[in-house]
């Protein structure tokens, strides 16, 4: 076992965390750099030809398991994301590192790559991608078979475990952990690119307690899955990502027994569940962080089109793209799941519903991008009856959106869903 190879590693992975939250030229990103170079020359010196294998959890170096990385977190997502095997025949410079690591970053993000000119280089001192299939034609030490994806168990629970995390940071000692946010939202897009096709992975409730976390999941995906339909940029897509993750955030501050309530709330408790709009919005603008998408879209996602919901605006106006989006995203994930005061309403019903409410609840072009998405991209759906359910890479999604009707255990809530037709209130999702 080599300690140069772990520490190697180890830096790797520290230079890609560093690189998801400073700009390309930031001191720390540069440093960051600066350590892998170093590693990385260390290494040559012990080894001539230093080669790794990430296959899910088991990472092998020079044929023989590192035990001391083993469940290394890192390992699945490289091998997740195609990149099987890392070979270092040469020496490489820093630029070629830099390189290299933008390359691989790009890669997790589940960003379209132009290798062309990159690869020109680092094949002289740097090779890596999939796994070469044996007599499959593969030559010379470049691997440009397809990614082994499909048989490594890529699942939701450690998404899971994050988002318990934040909620439970900010519920307990009042504190915004956006870094644990954005690595939850940065696996969530390794998730969905993780193969050939890409997934919009959901999970489906089984207790009441776990409606906050999984629909914070759900509605990042699916904010995340629409706005790459609609072809916005990667940075974008992530950050509408951050804005469904967080979107909910001020129900950390509602009773649970006003939560999860059965029955009809009364007048002063639906104020309470209203107000969670403006604190998740004065949550995270009083964090250390600089959110103000996230808070524009927490104080703004439960008011409609036509200037119905809430908070009321004292002068109407147009809500921002991102939380018109996000309201989409809300409503279809809360309207198919359930809840103490209702069943979750089939597929079809849900968008039924939706496209009956464009130009007057949803903006109508984000509307039909949205029905549009879920039609076009359906087998891509994957609902998974729990975190640990392995997501079917390689191959189109798993269970069916249509097969997660009214079955199930009920799910804890706001009492702010619509009803069955013909609805008695005016319904709003939550």
């Amino acid at each position: 076992m080599s300690e140069t190879a772990v520490t190697f590693l180890t830096a790797l992975a520290q230079v890609i965390s560093t690189m998801s939250l400073y700009e390309s030229g930031h001191p720390a990103r540069e440093r960051a750099v600066d350590a892998v170079h170093e590693q990385m020359a260390r290494l040559k010196e012990e080894h001539s030809n230093p080669t790794f294998t990430f296959l899910g959890a088991e990472i092998v170096f020079d044929n023989r398991p590192l035990s001391a990385l083993r469940r290394w977190d890192w390992g699945s997502r490289l091998s997740n994301a195609g990149i099987q095997r890392l070979e270092i025949p040469g020496t490489p410079g820093r630029d070629e590192v830099e390189l290299f690591l933008e390359e691989i970053y790009s890669r997790l993000l589940g960003e379209p790559v132009d290798t062309a000119e990159a690869r020109q280089t680092q094949e002289r001192a740097i090779i890596f991608g999939a796994v070469e299939v044996p007599g499959g034609g593969g030559g010379g030490g470049r691997h440009t078979q397809e990614p082994l994806t499909a048989t490594i168990d890529y699942t939701m629970e450690e998404e899971k475990l994050g988002v318990d995390y934040v909620h439970a940071e900010l519920r307990d000692h009042s504190q915004l952990h956006l870094i644990e946010a954005e690595a939850v939202v940065r696996s969530l897009t390794v998730a969905m690119h993780g193969d050939q096709a890409f997934l919009i992975p959901l999970l489906q409730l089984k207790r009441f307690d776990q409606y906050t976390t999984t629909h914070a999941l759900n509605v990042s995906v699916l904010a995340m899955a629409l706005a790459e339909f609609i072809g916005l940029a990667p940075k974008e897509v992530r950050s509408f990502g951050i804005s469904g993750l967080l979107h909910d955030l001020g129900k950390i501050t509602i009773p649970t027994e006003i939560l999860n309530k059965p029955g009809k709330l009364t007048d002063a408790e639906r104020q309470v569940i209203n107000s969670h709009t403006v604190e998740g919005a004065r949550i995270i603008l009083e964090s250390e962080e600089n959110l103000d998408l996230p808070a524009v879209v927490a104080y703004e996602h439960h008011i409609k089109l036509n200037g119905g919901g809430y908070p009321t605006l004292r002068y109407p106006r147009r809500c921002h793209q991102a939380s018109d989006l996000v309201h989409l995203c809300d409503v279809y994930d809360a309207l198919r799941t359930h809840r103490p005061y209702r069943s979750a309403w089939e597929h079809e019903k849900v968008m039924g519903y939706m496209g009956e409410g464009l130009g007057q609840e949803f903006e109508p072009e984000l509307g039909r991008a949205f029905v549009q998405m879920m039609a076009q991209w359906h087998d891509r759906i994957a609902v998974l009856e729990s975190e640990k359910e392995a997501l079917p890479l390689g191959q189109p999604g798993g269970k069916q959106v249509e097969d997660t009707g009214a079955e199930g255990e009920k799910a804890s809530g706001s009492g702010s869903e619509p009803s069955p037709p013909p609805p008695q209130n005016p319904p709003v999702a939550g």
